[in-house]
């Protein structure tokens, strides 16, 4: 499962000066062995180049060129290219030995993710044939995917907006399924000929009831009916200790938070990977004592 990570924006245009004012940018030895034409080389927030761990066993990135060599230097390096704009003048060692108008350079950015090493950002210059040869990341599309899902919060059914609750008296806490709102949601993207399909579900919802105490629940919960009486819900619900008198607005603030896991698949076979997307709703609840009078 590919992990997602940040990684260090650096505008095109910097990008650009540091290949022409400091193509050895990495001599540091960081990405010693990348590839011959690095511009960019440094860690990600809160690691050093070239710091003190570095020579120890697992701090290097394989010596192999990023977005490139067997399936498993492939899993540890995540890259995207981009065209270089403007391109290099002819006979630039970008230009790996072809001519301009045959092919194109790029500029490649490639991240560290395997999950046992230090992560790094390169930037390197690559030539290729045309922009069908250009790496695609498919946890790249599958994002894409995901967000075209448009998924959102639950829809909280119970507790009820206008509801009046009781202290001591269990609620039943449920959400109402759907596509957006619960799943499962399922959507593709393609680019350069890569096709990725993503499936979303709600694996879990976490709900924060404003009085300090939260529940979570694997479902969507249990509808009540009257029924039930005063039986606590099965499988998700809470009880107030306490009334909701001296709250902002006179209720208890809440949150119920959806995570959805997203399994995803290249079309045709080949890598997959898992995604997880978090998703929150904000609800309101009214809860008072109930009122016994004496004859």
């Amino acid at each position: 499962m590919l992990r997602r990570t940040a990684a260090i924006t650096i505008p095109l245009a910097v990008v650009a000066s540091l290949a022409l004012t400091d193509p050895a940018r990495a001599s540091q030895g960081v990405c010693k062995g990348a590839d011959k034409y690095v511009t960019v080389c440094v860690k990600k927030p809160g690691e050093e180049p070239g710091g003190g761990d570095q020579g120890k066993e697992g701090s290097q990135p394989p010596a192999s060129k990023p977005g490139g060599g067997a399936e498993s230097e492939r899993d540890h390096w995540r890259c995207t290219k981009s065209l270089k704009d403007p391109q290099p003048p002819a006979g630039s060692p970008e230009w790996e030995g072809h001519e301009p108008g045959d092919g194109a350079v790029y500029l490649q950015e490639c991240e560290w993710v395997d999950e046992t090493e230090a992560g790094y950002f390169v930037v390197t210059t690559v030539w290729a044939a045309s922009p069908d040869e250009v790496t695609i990341d498919p946890a790249v599309l599958a994002q894409q995917a995901v967000d075209s899902m448009l998924l959102t919060g639950p829809r909280v059914a119970s507790p009820r907006a206008e509801g009046k609750y009781t202290v001591g008296v269990p609620m039943w806490l449920w959400v109402i399924p759907s596509p957006t709102t619960w799943g499962p949601n399922q959507a593709s993207a393609s680019a350069s000929g890569i096709t990725v399909t993503a499936t979303a579900k709600v694996s879990s919802v976490s709900w924060r009831m404003g009085d300090g105490s939260s529940v979570t629940c694997s479902g969507p919960g249990t509808v009540y009916t009257p029924s039930r009486g005063m039986s606590a819900s099965p499988d998700c619900g809470h009880r107030y200790r306490s009334t909701s008198a001296g709250q902002s607005g006179g209720k208890y603030q809440g949150t119920a938070t959806a995570t959805w896991t997203v399994d995803w698949g290249v079309t045709g076979g080949g890598q997959t990977g898992q995604l997880t997307e978090v998703r929150e709703t904000n609800f309101a609840v009214s809860v008072g004592e109930l009122q016994v009078v004496g004859q």
